[in-house]
């Protein structure tokens, strides 16, 4: 639907149906995982690696010429199936063990951060001063369900106090159950 009025679409599955994520799954397995696995580790020159899960992925390589290269080929080999790259989702960055060192090279203050299921990913540093991988809940999906706890407060001010505590309970149970190793994560 569009703007209330039902539009036909004779090609893919609609944003936020519960057959999208299925179907994402099954097509990127051989359009991207194989085509990943069999082309794109053969021509890099250091180590690669995809984390996917439904129709978002993270591509990481060792070298950022085999990002670059990757990033050239994987336009070409999703047009092959009508398929295009999300632009305003899209970036190539300095991440891991060594951004620290090849950000201040650059003239740079810290390594960036990206956004993946909800989580912001970041470089950081154990205790004991080793590199660790970082993790914490997404700025926007924070403030998203804030603003979407609110409404639901403001809506729901009659209940009684013992259904709404119930009700904010396993609200929260929610959100500490999927961003939880967010907080272990940060903490270690």
């Amino acid at each position: 639907m569009e703007n209330g009025t039902v539009v036909k679409n004779e090609e893919g599955v609609p944003q936020g149906g519960s057959l999208s994520p299925l179907l994402a799954n099954i097509y990127l397995h051989y359009t991207l995982d194989l085509w990943f696995t069999k082309a794109v580790k053969k021509h890099c020159q250091g180590e690669a690696y995809i984390v996917r899960y439904a129709d978002d992925f993270v591509a990481c390589f060792q070298y950022k010429h085999d990002a670059e290269m990757f990033y050239e080929a994987l336009g070409i080999r999703l047009a092959k199936f009508s398929l295009q790259v999300a632009e305003e989702k899209t970036k190539i960055l300095t991440f891991g063990r060594y951004a620290e060192r090849d950000v201040k090279k650059e003239a740079g203050r810290k390594p960036q951060t990206f956004d993946f299921l909800g989580f912001t990913h970041y470089c950081g540093r154990s205790r004991k001063g080793r590199f660790k991988l970082k993790w914490k809940t997404s700025r926007k999906k924070y403030h998203t369900r804030i603003q979407e706890f609110k409404e639901w407060i403001q809506e729901n001010r009659k209940l009684s106090l013992s259904e709404i505590w119930k009700a904010v309970n396993l609200k929260l149970r929610g959100h500490y159950q999927y961003y939880g190793s967010a907080i272990i994560g940060t903490n270690c």
